[in-house]
């Protein structure tokens, strides 16, 4: 299910509201936080974590403007997992520049090897948005899609001929990921 703008409140409402909202928000993504090969940082989102998002944009941005609020909404639901599915966004953590600039070239085709591990052993590859993908160069924040058919994943790795780990999920967060494969 999609957030609806009667969901969304306005900047100033929200600012009062904002650290019991975070709270429940941080709570919702640290159990669906998975680290894979110490740089690729997951982040299993829902409702709870896109609505927290949408809030912070129009609270930094302080926006008003009704076709703002509606594009900003808009555009973080693309983010929300299908029914069956789960979506994630990914970023890619080197602090370095030039290290990250130059690893971001090389590993321009990653989105291809990132994958969920089911429990049988099958894999479920991530489908992903090809705009973040230049034609040399990929983009460090990454927004991925799974088709689990419902099922919950047990790991989390990637196979890139440049990079490669596999993080296997625990109790807390398949909890969490198979609530979200349930919403």
């Amino acid at each position: 299910m999609r957030v609806r703008r009667d969901e969304i409140l306005d900047y100033v409402t929200y600012e009062e509201q904002r650290a019991e909202i975070q709270e429940s928000a941080l709570r919702a993504k640290e159990a669906r936080r998975v680290i894979v090969a110490d740089v690729l940082t997951f982040l299993f989102e829902n409702r709870e974590t896109i609505r927290y998002q949408i809030q912070e944009m129009i609270r930094i941005e302080k926006m008003v403007k009704e076709s703002d609020i509606l594009r900003e909404i808009e555009t973080y639901n693309e983010m929300l997992p299908w029914p069956g599915g789960l979506a994630a966004t990914l970023l890619i953590g080197i602090d370095d520049p030039e290290e990250r600039d130059r690893l971001l070239r090389e590993w321009v085709d990653l989105p291809r090897h990132i994958f969920l591990r089911f429990a049988d052993g099958d894999l479920v590859r991530a489908r992903f948005d090809e705009r973040q993908v230049g034609e040399d160069r990929l983009s460090a924040v990454q927004f991925l899609q799974f088709d689990c058919e419902g099922r919950v994943p047990v790991a989390v790795g990637v196979d890139h001929w440049k990079l490669t780990g596999e993080t296997v999920l625990n109790t807390e967060q398949r909890e969490a990921l198979r609530e979200d494969l349930n919403a």
